[in-house]
């Protein structure tokens, strides 16, 4: 499954910040987390990750891992292609 992830940071990043995360990230990849992408944005929100998980409960762990760095907002997300088929 495909996931979202806008990310509002909780404090301003540091260089310990970012190691920290990293950290994580390779956490979350032993669980079965795959980032597709990372996007550090200006607006609303701070960061953006397209990742794939397992399942959803596998998402929430991995998000919940994150909770003392980040807020976050998750979306599960469909292509394209099969949305348009449950039309069908």
């Amino acid at each position: 499954m495909i996931f979202i992830s806008l990310v509002k940071d909780k404090e301003k990043a540091t260089k310990e910040g970012i190691a920290k995360a990293n950290k994580l990230i390779e956490k979350m990849s032993k669980d079965g987390i795959k980032i597709h992408e990372a996007y550090w944005t200006l607006g609303r929100y701070d960061t953006v990750f397209i990742f794939e998980a397992p399942d959803e409960k596998a998402a929430m762990k991995a998000m919940l891992m994150a909770g003392d760095m980040v807020k976050s907002e998750t979306l599960v997300a469909v292509p394209r292609k099969e949305a348009v088929r449950l039309l069908e």
